[in-house]
């Protein structure tokens, strides 16, 4: 792991492009960020590839069932002691955090990720976790020094409900970017059963998902 970090910490400054997907607080919806965003990449034509930090390795489940027919989301592995030269060059990395993820581990993720998105669920918990986390973040030094952006995704949120209004107002009060909200719908998770992300499925299903992904899309590719 130290040699994977040093060796993508490295490659930061030669034109990866590394995502941070983040919160402390398990069942926030990293994964599906992650392995959503890795799909939309991949379907876009980028050369894209998907680092689970996480013990439970969800990424790396959904990532052996997906068919090789499907644009490529390659797998960065950390527990072998090589280098990963395939990531020299301009590619595209997401990490998906661990629940958790805290003190030297976030410092040492921050080395390498430019970007850092925190999903967030209305729910009470999920918006008590995150404020936590947020102050912490902010206090970072890449993030104080302005190499790292953090920008915020609402997860599963449905605007008729009362706890969507109460999420938007919490989120009101942190001066950063709400990048969108996505839906809380089954098409994500039937998605996930056979490897494949939003971008992967015919646009009938997946048509106002898209919609709601282009403003995160926008703010990943955009420049620093």
């Amino acid at each position: 792991m130290v040699t994977y970090i040093g060796a993508v910490c490295s490659d930061r400054e030669n034109n990866l492009k590394a995502i941070l997907v983040a919160n402390p607080k398990g069942g926030s919806g990293k994964t599906t960020l992650a392995t959503n965003l890795s799909g939309a990449l991949a379907a876009a034509g980028e050369d894209v590839y998907l680092w689970d930090l996480d013990r439970q390795q969800s990424s790396m489940r959904w990532l052996s069932m997906r068919s090789p027919d499907r644009p490529p989301v390659h797998r960065l592995d950390a527990s072998r002691d090589d280098e990963p030269e395939g990531l020299r060059g301009s590619k595209w990395l997401i990490l998906d955090s661990a629940a958790g993820l805290h003190g030297k581990n976030l410092g040492h993720a921050l080395k390498i990720a430019q970007k850092v998105i925190i999903p967030v669920q209305p729910s009470v918990f999920d918006m008590a976790a995150t404020g936590t986390f947020l102050q912490v973040l902010t206090e970072e030094k890449s993030v104080r020094k302005h190499r790292t952006q953090i920008g915020i995704v609402g997860m599963r949120v449905d605007p008729r409900t009362r706890a969507a209004a109460t999420l938007e107002v919490f989120l009101g009060q942190f001066k950063l970017p709400v990048l969108t909200y996505l839906r809380d719908t089954q098409v994500y998770a039937n998605a996930a059963f056979n490897g494949l992300s939003v971008f992967d499925l015919p646009e009938y299903i997946s048509g106002r998902d898209l919609e709601q992904w282009q403003p995160l899309l926008d703010w990943v590719r955009a420049g620093p």
